[in-house]
């Protein structure tokens, strides 16, 4: 095939993915099956099995794997290392003997075949999984952090899989790595991932965010992720894996919601990419000339999982109400199924009948568990309290976002702290940012007028944002989108001057003060304090001056004339009435007054 032939190909393969996903997803979604159903569904749609729009599953599937690398990446930066060491009594499976045992009784497999199919069919989606967690707004629940620590050991265990595998294979290969050679080379892969982190990517990250090169830190971004994964892939590793490491690293990291943010488009396009190859992948001959054995192994694998994941999970301390659908939840076959499957496969453990067979039985129960979920989802008590993490996770329902962390921003989130209240900061100063950290203050690098940006940092559970930041650089333009996708929000914002303060009442934020009028105030009644004049004469002056400031903005604001109510200035000539206080104002001078 000709360059340009190829091009072509690929061009009309993404505008039939785009259009399947279009179509077929909000379908799904509205019919409240969730987007991972509808993508499976669309992938089975345009597949070599039914409209044969697709005809090469395996090289998407390929490449589509990115969208894991990326969200275990994103998982990993919402996962800190002290959080991951509170979850590591959770971190169990003991499926894959069982399920070998399963198989070896309702197949004609050998013991050395059924183990290669069974070890595999004992990891669980994480993908998947994660998905439906996130769409039901559980991953942080404790379900949801007991599941996820599941999917991780799995993810750890893929390199002793493909050890095994390779033992077992009859057909070696003469350049496999000794098991304790790559037991020490995933030691140091990991070691060295957490030294780049925190000595080499943060001081980048640093002189991006100084330099204010936006696309730069969307480049650094993705260097990050696949860097990490393809040191993970060259030493024969899960490329998530590296990911997710490289993420936990960066957990702590000031640029961790920029990092999140400017991540979160390739991976939701790139996961949704992932499912719809997994759909195509679907051989539905397999289904039709097997349906019978496929569907009883697919049961025999969910049943099996069911009730193992359930029961270690009581024995761990999980209800019983939560258990069952965490063991539903993590009952189907993976993604790392297909590798494993095509390893044994070469090492002549399975015939490509078999492979199919069984990346079937994946598929379908993957397919399966969105529904079965939601037909379980009777069975759990709520059970949505967070985990402990620090300030950040306490009582959201208090939670404040504050812009900037100068001098202005200093001084209202002390006060917010004072009452006990979590506040996340967000500013664009990495000098400020190091410098904050010295007194043990968390900042976060970001823009905070970015949705994405706010959402990484909590905006969708927080009640308020204020932009304490300084300068004029927020307007209508800015506060329009920040509305509109957290219309919950109390907004509170620092005006620079008049004019900027009429601006942002028009963008329909609740407060905003001018940043130097109290202080501006403040100043004025101590001049008039040493000019002699009395405590009740400075108390009225300053209730009159606010008074016809008051009305002047609100007819500025309602006039839309910055010359509105200028008759209200008070001049040297038109002093304010002091009639009733027993004093008069100054005319010619201290002297001439007091005289």
């Amino acid at each position: 095939m000709t360059a340009g032939g190829a091009e072509s190909t690929l061009l009309r393969d993404a505008v039939v993915y785009l259009a399947a996903a279009v179509v077929i997803v909000p379908l799904f979604a509205r019919m409240k099956l969730g987007a991972v159903l509808g993508y499976l569904a669309a992938g089975i749609l345009i597949g070599p099995s039914v409209l044969r729009l697709v005809d090469d599953p395996a090289s998407t599937l390929s490449f589509a794997e990115f969208g894991i690398v990326m969200l275990l990446f994103v998982i990993g930066l919402e996962l800190r290392p002290s959080r991951l060491w509170q979850l590591r009594r959770d971190i169990f499976t003991l499926c894959g003997a069982a399920i070998t045992g399963v198989l070896l009784a309702i197949t004609g497999l050998t013991w050395q075949a059924a183990l290669v199919v069974g070890l595999p069919l004992a990891l669980s989606s994480t993908a998947l999984v994660v998905q439906l967690l996130e769409e039901r707004e559980e991953l942080n629940t404790p379900m949801g952090e007991r599941s996820f620590s599941i999917l991780l050991f799995q993810d750890l265990a893929i390199v002793p899989l493909l050890t095994i595998v390779a033992a077992l294979s009859r057909l070696p290969d003469p350049n496999a790595v000794a098991g304790w050679m790559q037991a020490l080379l995933t030691a140091v892969a990991i070691l060295s991932l957490a030294l780049a982190g925190r000595y080499l990517m943060n001081p980048l990250f640093r002189v991006i965010g100084e330099l204010g090169a936006r696309e730069a830190f969307v480049v650094a971004a993705l260097f990050t992720v696949l860097g990490a994964a393809f040191i993970m892939q060259s030493l024969g590793l899960s490329m998530a894996l590296g990911a997710f490491v490289a993420g936990v690293m960066l957990a702590e990291s000031p640029y961790r919601h920029e990092l999140e943010a400017d991540i979160e488009p390739f991976r939701g396009l790139l996961l949704g990419l992932f499912f719809v190859s997994v759909g195509m992948s679907l051989d539905l001959t397999v289904l039709r000339e097997q349906a019978g054995l496929v569907f009883l192994i697919v049961l025999a694998v969910m049943a099996v999982k069911t009730g193992i994941i359930a029961l270690l999970a009581r024995l761990f301390g999980t209800p019983l109400a939560s258990a069952l659908p965490m063991g539903l939840l993590l009952a189907q076959g993976g993604e790392f199924g297909f590798v494993l499957f095509g390893a044994a496969q070469r090492g002549l453990l399975l015939s490509p009948e078999a492979a199919s067979l069984f990346g079937a039985v994946v598929t379908v129960s993957m397919a399966l568990t969105p529904i079965i979920i939601r037909l379980a989802s009777v069975l759990q008590v709520e059970d949505r309290q967070a985990l402990p993490d620090g300030p950040e996770t306490s009582d959201d329902s208090h939670k404040v976002i504050v812009v900037g962390y100068g001098r202005f921003g200093q001084t209202v989130s002390q006060m917010l702290a004072a009452r006990g209240i979590s506040v996340t900061l967000i500013d664009t100063k990495p000098a400020q940012i190091e410098a904050t950290g010295r007194f043990g203050v968390k900042v976060y690098y970001g823009d905070g007028a970015r949705i994405d940006v706010l959402r990484a940092a909590g905006a969708e559970t927080a009640s308020m944002i204020i932009y304490a930041a300084d300068g004029q650089w927020l307007n209508r333009a800015s506060i329009a989108p920040v509305r509109a996708a957290f219309p919950h929000l109390k907004l509170l914002a620092r005006a620079f001057d008049r004019r900027h303060w009429l601006e942002l009442k028009q963008a329909d934020i609740e407060t905003v003060v001018r940043e130097v009028f109290d202080s501006a105030v403040t100043l004025g009644r101590v001049a008039l304090a040493e000019l002699g004049t009395t405590e009740p004469v400075i108390d009225a002056i300053e209730s009159e001056f606010r008074r016809r400031d008051a009305e002047r903005l609100s007819a500025q604001l309602t006039s839309g004339d910055i010359m509105a109510g200028r008759e209200s200035f008070f001049r040297p000539d038109k002093p304010m009435d002091m009639s009733g206080l027993g004093e008069i104002p100054f005319v010619d001078g201290p002297d001439a007054a007091r005289g």
